[in-house]
Order: structure tokens, then sequence, then C-alpha cells
């Protein structure tokens, strides 16, 4: 079978690929070859099981379009019967089908029973995905599992890791590799990599280290400011909307303040112009965005998805047709991930590096504070996570979809 699908594997993966356990579990860097992996296994045990399903999960559906598709279709090339990307299904010669799924829609997974299956980066999941519905899809045919990704702290992801090295369950086994395992990558690159970003990123992203990250995350000695606005780049504003709850009067009263961040982004790094906050009523933030972007001319607006944003958009539409004045509002969202995990990933290799520079203003005591306390619960931190939202936003991709005639936002996951 293996020469029929021309197989080629690294070492690392050639270890994992003879195990005879039940339940793998493989934490490794960005650009080892995780799912280049998968996409073998899941070929290989659909081939073994006539007329019987194999599942590929990945945090989101669209995430497991972008890493698994092209992959299957051309390792599957021989034995690939029909495909079908409207429902993300590859059936096989021998009628077995292989079907690629994202663990925010769980509902698609029930009532299937499976010979195996991939969890693919499966710290960004919710581990009910697991537990709850494809634990048990398994049971009756005692199917395998595959769980793949890079950790996130010290999650599920960890906890499962962990019960695997104890080797008190032989059903269980466990590997660890780096992204210095993959000859195919050159380690000049990740030494490269290194000097843009933290320390703690680093150790996660490519040593695949499952620390937990610690309470002094930003230090004052990394804050620049440059009061001159850079010659390159373009601006894009961020929004973080204010959060609400009923107060005892049965009015609404805002948890946070509303952030509007204004940067410019350029291959330097960031120059962050304003950041606009406060407590207003949506018509008041609709005039602040609106002010904002006829200043600044962004290149992109994204608000954080949730009701305040749904709220935000029929005021904000209004003053638009008053003013005969239209631009396109993306829609920013946490990707699965935990807040801290996206401030830190997003700001703190920045920050230490200093490609992050504020323009001087009366918002910066405000931000300093939010920042250096964070995360802290007792302090709000709707200024950094506003932020943070630049990132996702400026290097934000679409995908048409010809079914609802709409762009869809699609998370990103790097190292594939």
């Amino acid at each position: 079978m293996s020469t029929d699908l021309n197989i080629k594997l690294l070492p690392w993966q050639q270890s994992v690929w003879d195990s005879k356990v039940r339940f793998k579990v493989v934490a490794a860097g960005r650009r080892t070859g995780k799912s280049r992996l998968a996409a073998y296994l899941l070929v290989f045990y659909a081939l073994q099981v006539k007329s019987g399903h194999v599942f590929y999960v990945a945090p989101t559906q669209g995430q497991a379009r972008d890493i698994m598709w092209q992959a299957l279709l051309e390792i599957g090339h021989p034995v690939i019967k029909s495909s079908h990307i409207n429902n993300l299904q590859i059936t096989l010669i021998n009628g077995a089908t292989i079907s690629l799924k994202g663990a925010d829609r769980p509902e698609t997974m029930r009532g299937v029973s499976l010979k195996f299956l991939v969890m693919d980066e499966y710290a960004d999941m919710k581990s009910s995905v697991w537990e709850q519905i494809l634990r048990p899809a398994l049971a009756d045919q005692k199917g395998t599992a595959l769980f793949i990704g890079t950790p996130m702290g010290r999650n599920h992801f960890y906890d499962l890791y962990k019960y695997a090295e104890l080797k008190e369950d032989d059903t269980h086994e466990c590997w660890h590799f780096t992204s210095y395992d993959n000859p195919l990558l050159d380690p000049k690159e990740i030494d490269a990599a290194k000097k843009s970003m933290s320390s703690f990123a680093f150790r996660q992203e490519f040593m695949a280290s499952f620390e937990a990250q610690g309470s002094d995350i930003f230090k004052e000695d990394w804050v620049k400011y440059d009061d001159e606005e850079p010659q390159i780049g373009n601006y894009y504003i961020a929004i973080d909307m204010a959060g609400f709850e009923e107060s005892p009067k049965s009015k609404k009263s805002r948890l946070d303040d509303t952030a509007i961040v204004v940067a410019k982004v350029s291959e330097n790094g960031w120059w962050i112009a304003d950041i606009i906050h406060g407590r207003w009523t949506f018509e008041e933030t609709a005039n602040k965005i609106f002010d904002a972007v006829n200043e600044y001319q962004p290149q992109a607006v994204g608000i954080e998805k949730g009701i305040a944003k749904q709220a935000i958009m029929s005021p904000l539409a209004d003053l638009m047709k008053q003013r005969n004045t239209f631009f396109r509002i993306e829609e920013l969202t946490h990707g699965n991930k935990k807040k801290t995990d996206r401030v830190v990933a997003a700001l703190q290799g920045r920050f230490e590096h200093g490609t992050i520079k504020l323009n001087r203003g009366s918002w910066n005591l405000q931000f300093l504070d939010q920042l250096f306390q964070f995360p802290n619960k007792q302090v709000h931190d709707d200024l950094v996570d506003a932020l943070a939202y630049i990132d996702q936003l400026a290097n934000i991709s679409y995908y048409y979809d010809f079914e609802e005639d709409s762009f869809e936002v699609l998370d990103s996951i790097a190292g594939y």
C-alpha cells in the first residue's frame, strides 16, 4: 500500500507511523510536517475499511479545508473515486469516505461510526468535542485516533500528552518534536524567526513547549515612542466594542470602554497613532468610528464579533447613507483562542523587539496600565484587546462562498 501511495516519511513521522498503539498524541513545533503525516494516515486507514468512515477534524471547518483538502487530493489521487468540496468529503475506490470537519460545528459529527480520526491542533478545540462526540464514535469499531498540534499552555492537550507519557495505559503513546526535527526546514530560518518573536512564543511555537505563560508578559523597557508618523504603511482600525450588563434599574450599563485603535502597519512594524476609548451610546460610537475613518482613511476596519457588533451596524449604515461615504466592516474573531494566548501571540514579540511604537497621547497612560497588568481579571483590558486585533485585521484573508454569496473571514493557523 505504501508503494501505491508513494508514501515518503520523515524519520520522526516514521516512528509515529510504525507505532501500533490505538491513541497517538504528537506535540510538535510549526512546519514539522504534522499535517502531511495526518494526510497519509487518513488515506491509509480509509483503504482498510470498505464503505467505512474516517474523519479529519480541525478547529474550524475553514481551517480543515485549507490545511487538508489539497493534501488529500494529491496523496490519495491513485485511489480516489470522487471528491466533493461543497461538503468536504472524498470517496475512495473501496467505498470508504474521508470527511473534513470543524470542531466549531460539533453537530455535524454526531451519529457516525469511525474507524480512524485525526484531531489537528487539538489544543485549539474544546475538549468536549472529543469526550462527548468523537470518542463514542470510535467505540463500536474500536477505532484509532491521532492527536496532533502545537501546545497552547497547559490545557486539555497537555493533560492528554502527560497521560500518555505516564505509560500506565498501553493504548496511548506520545511523541515530542521541535521544528528542528524537520530536515527539510532550514535551521537558519528557525533562528531568524526566533529573533522576531518573544522567547515564550518561540518556545511554544517552534520548540513545542507546554510551559504556561507567566504573569510578567509585557515589560516597561519594551515600550517605544515615536512622535513622527512613518512615511510608509497602511492604516487599519480595529474596534473592541464594550460589553453590557443589566443594572438594578433594568437599564443597560457598559462593563468596559469601547476601544478604537488606529495603527499604521508596514513591514517595519506598527505605529499606533491613537486609541480612542470611552463609554458611549451606539450612535455616539458610530460617530467616533466614522470620524476616525474620515481622518485616517484606513485600508480596513474591523469590529469584534458579537451582539454589540450587530447592534452598531445599523447606526453605522445610517451614517454612511447620510454622509454618502461607504466602507466595509470586517468581522474580527478570537479564532477559538483564549484571549491571553491571542494577545500574547499578536503583541508580546512585537513589543519585545521594538516593532510597535506609540504616538504620544492622552490614551498612553490607560493603555500602558492595562498592558503591564495583563492578564488581570480585576483590570480592564479593552485597549490591549483591540490592539491585538490589528494583527488579524492586517493579515485577514477571504474565500468566496458560492452557496451563500458572501465572504467569510478565515482564521489562520501558522505553520502549514
